[in-house]
């Protein structure tokens, strides 16, 4: 999986732009526009033609076959009224953005043509319309810096989401490395040698090593292979930027060709929104963010790992784990759940204790970081892990070293309550 990984994550990122870039061809749709309000007035894309006829219907779809066009666009003379009566005649089923682009194109001129019989200046009901966008503003000691409530929370979401991921993949590992040595009997040999807190630290400990130097391969690896790929296929890269651009030029001049230049203010708009992202993105600290995602991801992992471990020891095979999984498992799966509460108020009471509590402060403060968190929260929920960490090796100890040697006796939690009081 260290190989395996970053070459499918990698192909995640190069096989849809190798799709598309296959699928990419030219569409040419037939109109017949019974009702000619429409000819020549639907704007046409880099992959997306109109060709006008005047010809009966019956007589089209009679031809289609003999004809090299994608569908027929049958418009009838009521569409004014009976809008619902537009055809897309195909021999199978059109794109869904296709269609939509289709329906958009009709809409916006059907809209025109009615404003325009009103009397209504399509220009003053269009300039009425005001989009509103709020730069956030972050002040850091006196000092004003940009930011985005939007970046910070994909970022503290995707940051919460690996940590879950992590903690749940490298800490069933150390549970199923624990039961296979207790079942091949392995462990009795292994514990002659080494106490029996040396050997679940040493397995604890060790996994945690394979974990991040699996993650900082799997970075290194699929991002060298995505641009050794950029090297070699140029043209796929110039390909996704083109495609990127062509939709933008396409969505303004559809919107262009119908409203005139109020949409032109909307397109400059958009830039600008593009811009401000790029630089809200340029402000995040990501030293910052990495040292705390390796802090977090290590010192959750080493907490629930020596439950998962404990786990393991208390039990003669994978199927017995389950009763004991569920108290572990759920401050994971609830820290999960409340990110989205957490990102709509980061700075609230109830983000606060769940991001210093050992439990769920791995993810939670993950989730809290991009947003800003004071020094103390940070430090308070550090010094709380790490004591966390250290409280629960204690007590998954006493259990480990008592159950790595019973063999064919259920473990109830009655018995884990002596082995702690042993």
């Amino acid at each position: 999986m260290t190989i395996l990984g970053p070459i499918l994550m990698a192909a995640v990122m190069i096989i849809p732009i190798w799709i598309a870039k296959m699928s990419d061809d030219t569409k040419t749709i037939q109109v017949i526009d019974e009702s000619g309000l429409f000819y020549n007035k639907l704007p046409q894309t880099a992959n997306l033609k109109f060709k006008y006829v005047l010809t009966d219907i019956m007589k089209a779809k009679g031809n289609f076959k003999n004809e090299n066009f994608y569908a027929i666009l049958y418009i009838p003379s009521a569409v004014m009224t009976t809008p619902n009566t537009i055809r897309l005649i195909s021999d199978k089923q059109p794109a869904l953005s296709v269609k939509s682009y289709v329906e958009t194109a009709i809409q916006k001129e059907l809209e025109s043509l009615k404003l325009n019989a009103s009397g209504i200046d399509k220009e003053l009901l269009k300039s009425i319309e005001t989009k509103v966008n709020i730069s956030t503003i972050k002040l850091q000691e006196g000092r004003e810096e940009d930011s985005s409530s939007e970046v910070s929370t994909i970022l503290g979401s995707v940051a919460g989401i690996l940590i879950y991921i992590f903690i749940f993949m490298f800490g069933t590992q150390v549970m199923r490395g624990v039961i296979e040595e207790k079942t091949n009997r392995i462990i009795e040999v292994i514990i002659s040698s080494v106490k029996p807190f040396q050997l679940m630290m040493g397995k604890i400990v060790g996994i945690a090593m394979v974990g991040l130097t699996q993650f900082l391969l799997w970075i290194v690896l699929t991002f060298g292979i995505v641009n050794v790929f950029q090297q070699i296929y140029p043209e796929l890269v110039k390909f996704k930027t083109e495609t990127n651009t062509n939709n933008v030029l396409n969505k303004n001049k559809l919107d262009k060709s119908i409203i005139s230049n109020a949409d032109i203010k909307s397109s400059s708009g958009e830039q600008e929104d593009v811009k401000q992202l790029f630089k809200s993105i340029g402000k995040i600290n990501f030293g910052v963010m990495i040292l705390a995602f390796i802090f977090y991801f290590i010192g959750g992992y080493l907490l629930y790992a020596s439950f998962f471990a404990a786990i393991g020891s208390a039990v003669d095979n994978e199927a017995d784990t389950q009763q004991f999984m569920l108290p572990v498992t759920i401050p994971i799966i609830f820290s999960f759940l409340m990110t989205q509460f957490i990102i709509s108020n980061p700075d609230g009471p109830v983000a606060f204790w769940l991001s210093v509590i050992p439990l769920t402060s791995p993810i939670i403060m993950m989730v809290r970081i991009p947003f800003g968190v004071p020094y103390f929260d940070l430090i308070l929920s550090m010094v709380l892990l790490v004591a966390g960490f250290i409280g629960s090796t204690f007590l998954a100890a006493k259990i480990y070293r008592t159950g790595i040697l019973m063999y064919g006796k259920k473990t109830s939690y009655k018995e884990l309550w002596k082995w702690l009081k042993y």
